[in-house]
């Protein structure tokens, strides 16, 4: 498979991986606009493999700044269930054609669009104490999901963690060691899906410092810019590509 040859693609890419790598810097969940804007142009499938080693890398900054801060609990609660999401998702990916998993990503960015922007304007469920223990794998699961279909799983995490109130280093400690290990169990996914081709990695080898740069350009931003501002012009931004993906894919 040859290299793309638009420069559009390169363009679109190029502000998908940056967005990765913002979100790694401190706007935490930014990386889900990512897969959808891959998605525009390129396989989602081949998108989702040729971002997964720049989130391995990514992790390993995050997992060793955070390794003495997590909750082991909440892992051995969710990781169970991930593995199961995450191989459901890939058999939904070997058996769903292309235009299938287009309309789950539009459909997984505007769900999480609409709910960023309800949490924002304090008009989403409240969670008046700890969620029950069967529920933090159900959340594992789904976090396993939409991440093996869109690297998209911050948000089932955050409902399960946030109702447990850890403090703010802990929740960021828990959350980097669960994706590490979620990331690293994808990988046998994209290996028996056939996605880790010589042009796809040669993708990922192109985009490495965009990820790395932007990931030094968050911790700057997150610093100089308001926050609320920042990811409602995101969240607004989520929601069109995503309602673009599912004209697009069911159209």
């Amino acid at each position: 498979m040859n290299l793309p040859a638009d420069p559009g693609f390169y363009i679109v890419a190029t502000l998908a991986v940056a967005l990765v790598g913002i979100a790694k810097g401190g706007f935490a969940g930014l990386g889900a606009l990512s897969m959808p804007l891959l998605v525009l142009v390129m396989d989602p499938v081949r998108a989702a493999a040729m971002l997964l080693p720049i989130l391995i890398v990514q992790d390993v900054v995050s997992v060793w700044a955070f390794r003495r801060s997590y909750d082991l609990p909440t892992l051995k609660l969710m990781l169970p269930g991930a593995a199961i999401g995450i191989f459901l998702g890939w058999w939904l990916a070997a058996a769903v054609p292309v235009w299938g998993i287009e309309a789950m990503v539009g459909l997984i960015a505007v769900t999480f669009g609409i709910n960023r922007i309800a949490e924002s304007r304090g008009r989403s469920i409240r969670m008046t104490g700890p969620l029950p223990d069967w529920l933090g794998t159900f959340w594992g699961g789904v976090s396993g999901f939409t991440s093996q279909i869109a690297h998209a799983g911050g948000p089932p995490f955050q409902v399960w963690a946030m109702s447990r109130n850890f403090p703010h280093q802990v929740f960021i400690g828990t959350s980097s060691i669960f994706f590490a290990l979620v990331n690293w169990a994808k990988v046998p996914a994209f290996l028996a899906l056939g996605q880790f081709t010589w042009a796809n990695m040669q993708l990922t080898l192109i985009f490495m410092p965009v990820a790395i740069l932007s990931t030094f350009l968050g911790v700057v931003l997150v610093k100089r810019l308001s926050p609320e501002r920042f990811y409602f012009i995101i969240n607004i931004l989520m929601i069109a590509i995503g309602l673009r993906l599912l004209q697009v894919s069911l159209g």
